[in-house]
């Protein structure tokens, strides 16, 4: 008897097993027969995830979306963008509202966690910007001050757990914690170095006094966990996109434009996701 249930479990097991991997195929034929793929994007982080004057999507981000819906449904207009917070990042997988996530995704342990990263796309670090008028150069600067960040992204984990006696100022979106920063609610803003550079040169009279903060870390798409089929997917597109260097090509058409020869393109691009 004991026996007999031990097989009936492991046959159990192997069912379950089965079903999951065919569950995980279909999720990459859905989407193809569904005719478009859901992507997470920012809508407010110029340059990797805005929208422009005219309603229309743009940025890094958005040109490799692009190429996925292009080599995944077979049509670069089959992407149908839906508008994330940092915050609801993980929530929006998790609850299906979309199939992909693309909005500056940096990939950290505990995020690894209830997400499934694939291969990165851009390298990363923790940047500081604040006015010319006031410039903070050094984090000892900010103790006893007002830091600004965005909920649920890594600038906010960082000092959080580093530095405790750093008062953080945190908003939802990007153009509300931007506009605290330019009314003076805060001494500094703490995000994604490359996010900062852009945004510092675009607006005179700000500059980033501190362009590296903490580890080198990726930037990698990230769909639900347990999503293998997808996650194949992304991981093979990545690594075998059919244009040579395309990443540097995104990075030409949608960052070179704001960042000039202010910022070596080798220091943000990862292709075919390999970092060197």
């Amino acid at each position: 008897m004991k026996k007999l249930v031990l097989l009936l479990l492991a046959f159990g097991l192997a069912v379950s097993a089965f079903a999951r991997g065919n569950n995980d195929v279909s999720t990459v034929e859905k989407l193809k027969k569904s005719g478009k793929v859901r992507i997470g994007v920012f809508t407010d982080k110029a340059p990797f995830g805005y929208v422009d004057e005219k309603g229309a999507y743009q940025g890094y981000d958005v040109y490799f979306a692009h190429r996925i819906a292009k080599d995944l449904i077979g049509n670069e207009n089959a992407v149908e963008f839906v508008p994330v917070e940092a915050a609801s990042r993980v929530e929006y997988l998790q609850s299906n509202k979309v199939d992909i996530i693309l909005a500056n995704f940096t990939v950290t342990p505990e995020r690894s966690q209830v997400v499934d990263f694939a291969k990165p796309y851009m390298k990363v670090a923790l940047g500081i910007v604040s006015p010319d008028t006031a410039p903070v150069t050094d984090i000892s600067q900010l103790e006893g001050k007002t830091l600004i960040v965005d909920k649920g992204t890594t600038a906010e984990l960082y000092f959080t757990k580093n530095h405790p006696n750093i008062k953080l100022l945190a908003f939802d979106q990007n153009t509300e914690a931007l506009n605290a920063l330019k009314d003076g609610r805060g001494d500094a803003l703490a995000h994604d170095n490359t996010f900062v550079f852009a945004w510092a040169i675009q607006n005179p009279g700000f500059s980033v006094g501190i362009d590296s903060i903490g580890s080198l870390d990726t930037i990698a798409p990230a769909v639900q966990k347990g999503n293998t089929a997808l996650l194949n997917w992304l991981n093979n597109e990545i690594e075998h996109i059919l244009e040579a260097d395309f990443f540097h090509k995104a990075y030409t058409a949608t960052l070179e434009p704001v960042y000039g020869n202010k910022v070596d393109p080798e220091s943000v691009v990862v292709e075919k996701g390999v970092v060197k």
